[in-house]
């Protein structure tokens, strides 16, 4: 996709979102409910316990609260892919056949993946479902 397109694209949902974030929020008073953008699975290779493959898989999502963030965010979605791709590849390389994962650093890497990729902080790492089929 051309690069101007794609960077119009980003103003018009970001134009979008402001005009929804002008709404109040929920009863709650948490974040709008348009500020989460969902990443599907990130998938990784292991050896499971048996010693045959298995996969990796790793449910993601992040919530992006800030208007500007949330259309960088948007705009880099095949760089948010990329990054927590590799570090779920890095993470699955890494655990032990039969070994459970370790959730607490799987979500410290790739809340540090998320924030190399959007290059600051601000979004948040939400984390589904973690399992080793």
């Amino acid at each position: 996709m051309d690069r101007r397109a794609l960077i119009g694209l980003a103003l018009v949902a970001a134009s979008a979102g402001s005009a929804a974030a002008g709404a109040p929020a929920s009863d709650e008073g948490g974040p709008p409910p348009n500020s989460y953008i969902n990443l599907n699975s990130i998938n990784g290779s292991v050896v499971r316990a048996n010693g045959r493959r298995g996969v990796f898989s790793v449910d993601v999502g992040i919530d992006v609260p800030d208007l500007e963030l949330r259309a960088t965010a948007a705009a880099a979605g095949p760089r948010l892919r990329s990054e927590l791709s590799q570090a779920v590849q890095r993470f699955a390389a890494a655990l032990r056949p039969g070994e459970p994962p370790d959730v607490l650093r799987l979500s410290s890497d790739l809340q540090f993946a998320v924030n190399q990729a959007l290059g600051r902080r601000g979004a948040r790492l939400l984390l589904g479902t973690v399992m080793v089929v």
